[in-house]
């Protein structure tokens, strides 16, 4: 059994389901494959991450209708950011901006749970009459040629179309069976997520603490709710996985020392494997990588979705605007296009990111000193800070 659509999409998650709203109204069809139940894209479940997403991203959201559909009141401004390195109190300090894409601004961006942008994503492409969805099945093989992408689900269905878009996850297999190698940087640590209550407030203020031995980053959502990361080396990972609820908020009230005042876990821990990906490029005959099937940030910069939904908003752009011409749109030059406007920022941020990385989790003397320097130069130099600020805010 075969059946034909003009685009398949192999993944529904945020990036998958942003680029297929996306199309909403084009004219093209557009098949997502998705190896979760349908229940689970309509209601998905908490996984401990809240997202931060920059200006340009609300923006993208808001014209997708997306935005729109998240709860008002489980959209957490996130005001102002701190970096601290180690023992010392000394803080690099991102303010409020008081514009951001020359707009007035109140906050340098918005914290929002993925589950509920998942969600919304969902309901806002399940709207649009050119979408349909094959869920609770995986593929087996995706091929292209010059003239067409074809996909074999795990039941034998063939599924043809003009355009294959990979959207699976850092570890695609599909990226894999197009043959577009990639850089893998395994960091050899383990993220914990839990939400926290404490008794002092957070001031909507994130914190990214490099402290020796262990990282915590603190993204506030209420005023004295905040999503705490604490991450580990993964032979360390029981150090964390053993602690009673009591016990692991102890250790995080001590490592802060009292910043935030007595804390409580309020939420079931989330354990996640920290992997890095950058494809080799972005896309192939007939195909193209979206999301964190093209590039899978370390968490630490807080670009990771923003990346993804700036991939899908590119791509979708010139595919409308080829199809509005009737042209094909998935030409090489298309598809090129796509690879040069993507990798500009998202080469460099993944580069950069892994960078940072090595200083502030290098634990040897000569870091340890580099690492305050940087804080201390970045502080001290209103035009390195406001470039930064910008990268923050998108």
């Amino acid at each position: 059994m075969t059946s034909t659509s003009d685009i398949i999409v192999v993944g529904a998650g945020p990036a998958g389901l942003s680029f297929a709203a996306s199309l909403a109204g084009s004219g093209l069809s557009v098949t997502l494959i998705e190896k979760s139940p349908l229940e689970t894209l309509q209601n998905p479940p908490y996984d401990g991450r809240e997202i931060a997403l920059t200006h340009l991203s609300k923006e993208i959201m808001q014209r997708l209708g997306i935005w729109q559909r998240i709860p008002e009141n489980e959209i957490y401004p996130l005001r102002d950011a701190k970096v601290l390195n180690g023992q010392s109190n000394y803080q690099l300090h991102f303010p409020q901006p008081n514009q951001a894409r020359g707009e007035p601004a109140d906050c340098l961006g918005y914290l929002i749970s993925n589950h509920n942008i998942r969600k919304a994503a969902y309901e806002t492409a399940a709207e649009s009459e050119n979408v349909s969805f094959i869920c609770a099945l995986g593929v087996k093989e995706v091929k292209t040629n010059p003239d067409q992408a074809q996909v074999v689900l795990e039941n034998g269905e063939t599924l043809t179309a003009k355009l294959l878009i990979a959207a699976d996850s850092r570890f695609s297999q599909t990226r894999r069976q197009l043959g577009i190698a990639s850089d893998m940087h395994d960091y050899s640590r383990t993220m914990f997520l839990c939400r926290m209550k404490h008794t002092v407030s957070n001031q909507h203020t994130a914190y990214e603490c490099f402290h020796y031995g262990r990282t915590i980053a603190l993204l506030p959502l209420e005023e004295y709710l905040t999503n705490t990361v604490i991450t580990v080396d993964s032979d360390r990972a029981s150090s964390v996985q053993n602690l009673s609820p009591e016990e692991l908020a102890e250790s995080v009230k001590q490592q802060l020392n009292g910043r935030l005042g007595e804390m409580e876990l309020v939420s079931t821990i989330h354990a996640y494997p920290l992997v890095g990906m950058l494809a080799e490029r972005f896309y192939g005959t007939r195909s193209a990588l979206i999301g964190d099937a093209a590039v899978g940030m370390h968490p630490v910069t807080a670009h990771g979705f923003n990346l993804g939904l700036s991939s899908a908003d590119i791509l979708a752009g010139l595919v409308k605007e080829a199809a509005r011409q009737g042209r094909d749109i998935a030409s090489p030059t298309l598809l090129s296009r796509y690879d040069s406007k993507h990798a500009l920022h998202a080469r460099s941020l993944y580069h950069g990111t892994n960078m940072l990385l090595k200083l502030f989790t290098d634990e040897t003397p000569p870091a340890k000193l580099l690492r305050g320097l940087v804080l201390r130069v970045s502080n001290n130099l209103p035009p390195l800070k406001k470039l930064i600020t910008r990268q923050l805010t998108g």
